[in-house]
C-alpha cells in the first residue's frame, strides 16, 4: 500500500494520500488549496490516478483543495450528506463505504466539532478529522458544533474501536503524527471526564479565539462545487425537458456508484456505468448511433465532467442533466425507489 501523510504548516493540517499500488487509483483526505501543486506532482511521481478526494468536514482554518483537484484531475469529491457545501459529487452517510481500487473505507458520522463531521475507518486505522485529535478533541463552539454530540461521537463510537486502531487526525499543533485509540483513552486529557455533563462543561469553558482564516475559509469551502450555471455551460438537458422526451429517443446513463443507487433509487431505464469506469466504456457510447447519450449523477458534477471527457474522446451527441438525480426528484418526477432501506 502507498500511504503518505503530508503537512501544511500554516493551518497545521495533515492530508493523507492513499493507494493500494503504484500505477493505481488514489484518494486524498483533507487536502489544502495552497498545496495543490505538491499533490499533483507527488501523484505524477508515484504514477497514481487521483479518483476521489474526501473532506472530513467543512474546514474553518484553510481553503480545501477539493475543487482545484477536481478541475485538474476530474476526480470525485466526497463529503458527508449533512455537509452544507453547494455541490459535492458524492455524499456519504453513516456506515457507507467509500471505495477505490484495492482500498475500502467506512464513513462514520461523528458530529460535534461541526454538524457535518465524519471519520473514515480503514482496516487498522481511522482518519478522525477534527473529532479526535492527538491528546485533544476538536473545538465545539462554532459551525453548529455541539459538545453533547461530540461526547456521543467519541465515547459512543470512536473509543469503542479496537485499542490498537491507529488514529490519524486532520491537524496537530505539537508535531505528533499518529496515535492509537488505546493511547488516547489512557492519556487524552479531554477524555478523562466522568460524565457527559463534565465533558460539556469542559468544552464550553475553553473560550478559544476564532480561526484566523474562518471568514474566508468557510464561505469558500461551502461554494466549491460546480454550480448549476457552470454545469449548463457543457451540453445539457434540464430535467423537465428530459421528462418530456420519449424514452426510446435517447440513452440515459447513471454515473453514480452502487451504494448511492441502493440508497436513493434511480431513473427508470437508465444504464448503470459508474463514473470511475467510464473510460472503459467510451467505445460502447459511440455504438448507440444517432441517439443522444445523456449522463446523470447525484448533483450534476460528475455528469458535467463526463460530457467533457466524452467530447475530448471525439464523441458527439452527448449531454448531461444539470442538478442530476437531486433535481429530478425535486421536480417530483417518477423514479425507481430503492429496494428496502438497508443500513
Amino acid at each position: 500500500m502507498i500511504f503518505r501523510q503530508l503537512f501544511e504548516p500554516v493551518s497545521s493540517t495533515y492530508t493523507y494520500l492513499i493507494a493500494s499500488r503504484h500505477g493505481g487509483e488514489a484518494l486524498l483526505i483533507d487536502p489544502v488549496l495552497e498545496k495543490t501543486d505538491r499533490y499533483l506532482k507527488l501523484l505524477e511521481e508515484l504514477d497514481l490516478k487521483l479518483v476521489k478526494v474526501i473532506d472530513t468536514h467543512v474546514h474553518a482554518d484553510h481553503v480545501t483543495a477539493m475543487a482545484a483537484l477536481r478541475d485538474h484531475t476530474n476526480c470525485v469529491t466526497v463529503m458527508g450528506e449533512q455537509s452544507p457545501v453547494d455541490v459535492v459529487s458524492m455524499r456519504v452517510t453513516d456506515g457507507e463505504r467509500v471505495t477505490i481500487e484495492g482500498i475500502n473505507m467506512t464513513a462514520l458520522y461523528t458530529p460535534g466539532h461541526t454538524d457535518d463531521s465524519y471519520c473514515f475507518l480503514m482496516d487498522d486505522r481511522i482518519f478522525t478529522g477534527d473529532t479526535l485529535l492527538i491528546r485533544g478533541t476538536g473545538r465545539t463552539d462554532f459551525q453548529n458544533g455541539s459538545p453533547d454530540d461530540q461526547y456521543e461521537s467519541l465515547f459512543g463510537r470512536l473509543l469503542t474501536l479496537p485499542e490498537q486502531t491507529l488514529v490519524y487526525p486532520a491537524h496537530d499543533y505539537k508535531g505528533d503524527m499518529v496515535s492509537t485509540i488505546g493511547e488516547e483513552k489512557a492519556h487524552n486529557p479531554r477524555l478523562q471526564v466522568t460524565s457527559k455533563q463534565a465533558y460539556i462543561d469542559l468544552m464550553n469553558g475553553l473560550n478559544l479565539p476564532n480561526p484566523k482564516m474562518m471568514d474566508v475559509a468557510v464561505p469558500e469551502n461551502i461554494k466549491m462545487g460546480i454550480a448549476l450555471d457552470a454545469q449548463r455551460q457543457v451540453n445539457s438537458i434540464d430535467v423537465s425537458k428530459l421528462a418530456s422526451m420519449a424514452a426510446d429517443d435517447y440513452v440515459l446513463i447513471d454515473l453514480r456508484e452502487d451504494g448511492e443507487i441502493a440508497r436513493h433509487g434511480a431513473i427508470q431505464g437508465a444504464i448503470h456505468t459508474p463514473y470511475g469506469q467510464l473510460a472503459n466504456h467510451m467505445a460502447a457510447l459511440s455504438s448507440y448511433g444517432s441517439k443522444p447519450v445523456i449522463f446523470y449523477c447525484a448533483a450534476g458534477e460528475r455528469s458535467a465532467m463526463a460530457v467533457n471527457l466524452a467530447v475530448n474522446q471525439g464523441l458527439s451527441n452527448i449531454a448531461h442533466v444539470p442538478g442530476g438525480f437531486q433535481a429530478w426528484v425535486a421536480e417530483g418526477l417518477p423514479y425507481h425507489k430503492p429496494q428496502g432501506h438497508h443500513h
